[in-house]
């Protein structure tokens, strides 16, 4: 399994979605949301779960943490929900049909779940399944060490940690009656810090990602 066997689908939606997480997101989210999409991948193949829309998957992990930038944020929606929204308005501007871009906003929501039936949403259950993993270190043997250091090395950490505690301890904050309360109250901070990727990672910040061309 390689970076180079995942293909990135060059569609409209596609390049939109990248293009607005880069212009909205910091460099360390829009590197967690590419690793997630990366991790999602790998998980379908480990689970065998061949039966996906590999572009919705794409668009909900790119987009899975837009709305936690500031243009974006919702006074009172959860962020999860408002970057699903977000994901709606994108995706509806690329042609998709109303019941496909709703997934959109399913899956997004459902990345903040505890855990998602595969028969019931296959998207939904390995975006949380990827997000686990990068947030909290679930599941890190699951897929092979060779593609796990080749995406840090890709898409490295950077201040993940430092960033995503600090917004999802203000969204808690701010709106107690959503998930971000239930991850800080149930340790994110510490999983962040604990997260065996941030060993593998290493020291290095830079790497060659994957771009839409």
């Amino acid at each position: 399994m390689q970076i180079a066997d995942i293909r990135v689908p060059d569609t409209l939606a596609g390049r939109g979605a990248l293009a607005l997480a880069e212009e909205y997101q910091s460099p360390a989210i829009t590197a967690h949301a590419l690793r997630s999409w990366l991790w999602a991948e790998a998980f379908a193949l480990v689970d065998g779960i061949a039966d996906i829309d590999h572009e919705l998957l794409y668009v909900s992990a790119v987009l899975h943490d837009v709305g936690t930038v500031t243009e974006f944020d919702n006074h009172t929606l959860s962020y999860e929900h408002a970057g699903g929204h977000v994901g709606i308005a994108l995706t509806a501007g690329a042609g998709w049909e109303r019941a496909r871009r709703e997934r959109v906003l399913d899956v997004v929501v459902r990345h903040n779940w505890p855990s998602v039936d595969p028969e019931m949403d296959a998207e939904g259950y390995l975006l949380e399944t990827a997000t686990a993993l990068d947030i909290s270190g679930a599941r890190p043997d699951a897929l092979p060490p060779e593609f796990v250091r080749e995406v840090l090395t890709a898409y490295p950490r950077g201040a993940l940690a430092a960033e995503f505690g600090a917004c999802v301890v203000d969204q808690a904050r701010r709106k107690p009656d959503t998930a971000a309360r239930r991850l800080v109250d149930g340790g994110v901070l510490d999983k962040l810090a604990a997260n065996p990727l941030e060993r593998m990672a290493g020291p290095g910040r830079g790497g060659a990602g994957i771009r839409v061309s």
